[in-house]
């Protein structure tokens, strides 16, 4: 997954504003303790971030 996908999936899901706070803020152990910029700048995959991002925040289905 490329990153303008993720970026555009967060947006979708939270709205633009809150995708970004949520990417800062949120702390999530299914990610190592990370908040999701720390994990994609960690080296973690854009898709393997947001299928964690989709089972922490029950994303449903069909925007997975």
């Amino acid at each position: 997954m490329r990153l303008t996908v993720f970026w555009q999936r967060m947006a979708e899901h939270f709205g633009p504003g809150y995708a970004e706070t949520f990417a800062r803020d949120h702390v999530m152990s299914e990610l190592g303790g990370r908040t999701v910029h720390e994990a994609l700048e960690a080296g973690w995959g854009a898709k393997e971030v947001w299928q964690v991002v989709c089972s922490v925040m029950d994303v449903p289905r069909e925007r997975r």
